[in-house]
């Protein structure tokens, strides 16, 4: 009995590591699209304002 038991919290644990490990890849998942986002209309709008520039002169 004390076995079984001893098994169920290892496995009740390990899934709650899992959480804990699989929230923060998540989280760092998110941030990562957000600053990649952010970055192309960045870089999106530097190449509209440069052309624009170009066209008047």
């Amino acid at each position: 009995m004390g076995r079984i038991l001893l098994i169920v919290a290892a496995v009740i644990v390990a899934f709650m590591l899992l959480g804990s490990v699989l929230g923060f890849l998540f989280g760092l998942l998110k941030w990562a699209l957000i600053i990649g986002l952010v970055a192309v209309v960045v870089m999106f709008a530097a190449k509209l304002f440069r052309g624009s520039s170009r066209v008047r002169d």
